[in-house]
Order: C-alpha cells, then structure tokens, then sequence
C-alpha cells in the first residue's frame, strides 16, 4: 500500500513537472500566488501529493483538468472509452467476432494503462464474448476469470456477468455439473446479501436452465424460468430479456408446454432482430428447429436449423456449428437420409470431444449408434453407445443417460447377453432415481420479489 503511494506522488509530480515545462512556466510561476516554488519543487520530487485544492489550482494554472493531472488520463477519456467499447460490442452483435476482439483487445489495453478497472473489465468480457462464439474455450474462461479479478473488490452484481460468461464455457466444455454449481451459488450469495440485484439474477436464473436440462432436473429448470420471467419487469436490458425468453422456451418445451415455447421463441426473435444481435438470432432458428423436430414437422426443422447454420457459419462460430449439425444429423435420421446424418456426424467427431462439446459430442455417437443398429453392424453401435455413455457420465449430463442405457441395454439383450443387458438396465434406473435433482444440495432460495411480481 505504502509502495502504491509513493508511485501515486512520483506520477503525478512527473506529469507537473512535465506540462510546467511543455508551458515554458518556472517552479515559481506556475505556483505564484497561492503557493511557493518550494511547494511545487517538493510535489514535483514526488515528495508528498497535492491536496485537491492544490490540485485544481495547479490543473486550471497548466490549463488541464485535475482528474488528468491527478491520473494522467485525457480529458474525457473514460467516456470516449466507453463510447468506443459500446461501438465494439456492436460490432460483435452485428459484426465479425474477429473484427471485435480486434476493438476489444485494444480498449482493454488502454483502460489498462489509466487504470480504469470497470472499463477493461468490460472490454475482457467482450473478449470472453469472442472467444465463445468461436469455440476457444480456455480462452474465453481465462478472459472472464481475468475480469472477475479486476473487480474482485466490486459489489458481486458487479461480478455477474464475468460470473455467468465462465460458467457459460465450462457449460460448453462438458462440465456441465461445475458450471451448475458455480451459478447456484452465485444465485445464493446474491440472495443472501439482503438486496440482490434483479438483473444479475436474471442473468444467472436464464443460464442455469441449460444445465438444469442437461443434468436432468427439470423442476429447478422450472423454477428457474418462473423466477426469471418474474423479474423481468424489473430489468431494462433488452439483451438479458431476449436471453430469458430463449432459456425459457427450452424449459417449456422441456415441459412439455410446446406452445408457450413458441411463443417465447416468438418474443427472443423479435428482440433480436430489434436489436440485430444476428448470433442470437441464430439460436432462436436453432430452438425453433429443435421446437418443429419434437413436433414432428422434419421438413419444418430441417429449414430452421439449416438457417440457423448458415447465420453462425457467417461468423465463423464453429462450435455452436457444430452442435446443430447433431440436431440436424437427427432429423435426417428419423425423415429416411441415414447416410447423410452419418456423413455428417462422422465429420464432427474430431471437433467434438469431452473438453468441446461434450454433451453434444455424446449426442452425435448415440445417433451413430442408432444408424450402425438400423444397418444391422451390431458391434459398430455398441461402441458408439458405450463412447455416449461415457461422455455423458463424464460431463454429468445425466438427461440423456437413462435412454442411453435403454438403447444399449435392448441391443445387448438381442445379442444374447442377457446379464450384461440387466446391468446396464440397473444403471439406467439408477440416472432416474431421483429426477429434478442436481445432487449439488438444495436448490438456490428463490429472491424476495416485489409486490407486482409473481410466479
């Protein structure tokens, strides 16, 4: 602390010392008549610091204001700074990604040099923001977590959306119960602080119900949307409301509730376009394929979801690419084209794996295993089904585990291998013994909401 002081002094007595001279003025001059030379000879040593007064004095007498001659920033810096990192986020919303982290990188190094912490966390959240929507997931985690530690002494609401951006990539990654757990807690400390904040819990209520699905706990999903959707009215981001009509689609649907998916579905486009955020955009054609292929409409979702890939290949967002061409591989499957969804899966299997994509690379061997038994290569499709099992088991997505272990159970038990097929039976029993759970403890305690809100 004492060493921070001292560089505080010698700073500003540089930056005295260098506009004196850049202004041709003596020690005495620009001190005269409030103060001595003497006085500013001692500031300019680095000696002591001047006191606002003598700050503004000085600053007005070298014809600068005290907040640069205190910081050394520009005047108006930090507003230009904020201006430029609203443009760049623009730029990712309607943009190339790479164009943006260009933007990013550079107002996250220049919030850096003046020591503007709210400002170069904003930019690292942008740069987290890039990195996701191309896949690189170490790197969007290193960007959020680099954040947080900006703002490490913040007001947690402050910390949030770093917060949900790392749970997000880990979400992404295939640590599916981590990234739960790092949500729920936040959940519980915002709430147990007395005035939780409503848009940091929305943030955090809308992202957790992806997990939520993924480890099978449908009723906190549930819960999680309603929570959401009741605090909406307190939030005036548009951005987090059209995330939360998204989230929630897929919790209706979830739910069995396929008409109040689609009218939230509905609702994230409309935003989106609004707001021409193209990448969420895409997702919203992504659910809505996923919505029509539930349904059974196949020509439906193959139409949506093939608009959905064509947006994100735009923006070179090949993980999220990737992930709707398993969805995609379905509904060639089930409308007749087996050898087109092989095809397809078969080409993702290198980019799919348990650090990238790992529910969805579990996904992608269930259908292979599915196409290997309807071609009848029986060995073929228990490979692919046990690779399934044990990708989900190692991200914790328990959703899918028990009709995995169905399928391969039932190809078991036609080969003759009846013990075999019993135990693979039990382990599936045992992924639904205890549905809507997350194993991770009691759900988070739901916020105190305002008089005008209801679940």
């Amino acid at each position: 602390m004492a060493d921070d002081r001292h560089d505080d002094r010698l700073r500003i007595g540089r930056r005295i010392q260098e506009l004196r001279a850049e202004r041709g003025l003596t020690q005495r001059a620009l001190a005269e008549p409030a103060y001595t030379a003497a006085y500013v000879s001692t500031l300019e040593s680095g000696k002591v610091r001047p006191s606002d007064t003598a700050l503004r004095y000085l600053a007005e007498r070298l014809g600068v204001s005290a907040d640069q001659l205190a910081t050394g920033r520009p005047a108006h810096f930090a507003t230009d700074l904020r201006l430029r990192l609203a443009d760049a986020r623009q730029t990712l919303c309607t943009g190339e990604s790479a164009d943006a982290a260009a933007h990013f990188t550079e107002l996250a190094a220049e919030a850096g040099r003046y020591e503007l912490a709210d400002e170069q966390a904003a930019a690292l959240l942008g740069l987290g923001d890039c990195a996701l929507e191309i896949g690189e997931l170490d790197e969007a985690i290193g960007h959020f977590r680099a954040a947080e530690d900006l703002l490490r002494d913040a007001p947690l609401p402050r910390r949030v959306p770093a917060l949900r951006g790392r749970a997000v990539a880990h979400l992404l990654a295939g640590d599916v119960r981590y990234s739960c757990y790092l949500l729920e807690s936040t959940i519980d400390r915002l709430n147990a602080g007395g005035l939780p904040d409503p848009q940091a819990l929305l943030l955090l209520y809308s992202a957790v119900i992806a997990p939520y699905l993924d480890l099978g706990a449908h009723r906190r999903a549930v819960q999680a949307a309603e929570l959401a959707l009741a605090l909406a009215a307190q939030v005036d981001d548009p951005i987090a409301v059209a995330r939360l009509h998204r989230s929630v689609a897929r919790t209706m649907l979830a739910d069995g509730r396929a008409a109040e998916a689609d009218a939230s579905l509905a609702r994230a486009q409309e935003l989106y376009q609004q707001l021409r955020i193209r990448t969420e955009l895409a997702h919203c054609h992504w659910m809505r394929g996923y919505l029509r292929a539930q349904d059974g409409d196949l020509p439906a979702a193959e139409r949506e979801l093939r608009t959905a890939r064509a947006m994100l290949t735009d923006r070179h967002a090949a993980l999220y690419t990737q992930q709707i061409d398993v969805e995609l591989a379905d509904v060639l499957r089930r409308s007749g084209r087996g050898d087109e969804a092989a095809a397809l899966l078969s080409d993702l299997l290198g980019s799919l794996h348990p650090k990238r994509g790992a529910v969805h690379a579990g996904a992608a061997h269930r259908l292979l295993g599915r196409i290997a038994e309807e071609r009848g290569a029986v060995a073929d499709a228990e490979e692919h089904y046990r690779t399934a099992l044990e990708l989900l088991q190692h991200a914790g997505a328990t959703a899918d585990l028990a009709d995995l272990c169905r399928l391969l159970g039932d190809l078991l038990r036609r080969t003759g291998r009846a013990e075999e097929a019993l135990d693979v039976y039990r382990s599936g029993l045992g992924h639904r013994a205890t549905p809507g759970t997350t194993t991770l403890g009691p759900a988070p305690a739901a916020p105190p909401l305002g008089s005008n809100a209801s679940i």
